[in-house]
């Protein structure tokens, strides 16, 4: 089964997908490192060059279009569920789950390395902390749409796997 992991940036998303991949003994898949490896370019240097609209076209076929292997996970961007059909077509292909995580952890999580983030770079804390909520708020109606949502604070690699194996029957 493809399992597809989705959530804000910075919710673990990557990381907790590299350990489920490897407990399950199945392989894993970032979707921006499949992006960066067909575009040559960085994320941060197509949104640049090419714009929002682009990259989001690019990402949708992507997501959709890459020979996964049946059983994988894969790692999504964090605004992948809220364009075109993404969200729709990620539950018909796949377990999809949703790693929640308060705006207060995620301003925590990505302030040490809020300098890659060019929609982060510039803010403190306290606007980070901001940014996050009025993005969760928009973002929120499309991750609720996964068919696990799980608390990623202080998530690990059993909770997951106990989340994904307790997944209600398609």
């Amino acid at each position: 089964m493809k399992i597809f992991l989705i959530g804000f940036m910075g919710s673990g998303k990557t990381t907790s997908g590299k350990r489920l991949a490897s407990a399950l003994k199945v392989p894993f898949f970032d979707l921006d490192h499949q992006i960066t490896a067909e575009t040559g370019m960085s994320i941060p240097a197509y949104f640049a060059e090419h714009g929002e609209p682009a990259f989001r076209s690019l990402e949708q076929q992507v997501l959709q279009h890459f020979a996964y292997p049946v059983d994988c996970v894969i790692s999504t961007g964090g605004g992948t569920p809220c364009y075109f059909d993404n969200m729709e077509w990620m539950n018909a292909n796949g377990l999809t789950v949703f790693i929640d995580m308060p705006a207060m952890a995620l301003a925590k999580r990505l302030e040490p390395g809020k300098h890659k983030r060019p929609l982060l770079k510039d803010l403190d804390v306290d606007g980070m902390v901001k940014f996050i909520t009025e993005k969760l708020d928009e973002r929120l109606p499309y991750y609720n749409k996964a068919q696990v949502i799980i608390n990623g604070v202080n998530l690990n690699t059993e909770l997951l796997q106990a989340a994904v194996r307790n997944a209600p029957a398609k």
